[in-house]
């Protein structure tokens, strides 16, 4: 089954329909680095990542990653591990994982530009937690009750289409 985004505001799969925000900007087919746009197209998604000091493990088919404080996605595009989960330090440009708010607690990042990544395509594309569905800097968000639910639902087949 693939989860859909028919808009700016709906999340669907399979007979749940959920509220959902994505890119400040709207969804492109010409994503760059920080544009604050969400890409279309069809994407696999990775292992779920979580704040086992703040949440329990989630009930899901898909891998389930602690997140740790030394962890960070790469948004370097000048760093061959650009759009990649790496250890943090202080001479690459990264997104931190381990956040002070919530929005990180339970994230799935999206397969876009994962293979054969293209340096400035865009990195860190992610579905993760919103309390108030504020457009994002790219990524899908969900309020986490919502998300809680999709784990349970999806498996690592799971899809997700962009339109």
């Amino acid at each position: 089954m693939t989860i859909i985004i028919k808009n700016k505001e709906t999340l669907i799969y399979d007979n749940f329909t959920f509220k959902c925000c994505v890119g400040k900007n709207g969804t492109t087919n010409k994503k760059n680095e920080g544009d604050k746009k969400t890409p279309k197209g069809l994407f696999s998604l990775g292992n779920v990542y979580y704040r086992k000091d703040r949440n329990l493990k989630p009930i899901t088919k898909l891998h389930s990653i602690p997140i740790t404080k030394k962890m960070g996605w790469c948004n370097d595009i000048k760093n061959k591990k650009y759009n990649k989960l790496i250890k943090i330090s202080n001479s690459t440009r990264h997104e931190k994982m381990f956040r002070k708010d919530y929005k990180y607690d339970y994230i799935i990042p999206i397969n876009y530009n994962t293979k054969n990544t293209k340096i400035g395509k865009g990195s860190a594309i992610f579905i993760h937690l919103s309390k108030t569905y504020k457009q994002t800097a790219g990524c899908v968000a969900l309020k986490k009750k919502d998300l809680l639910i999709l784990l349970k639902l999806i498996n690592r087949k799971t899809k997700i289409k962009i339109l």
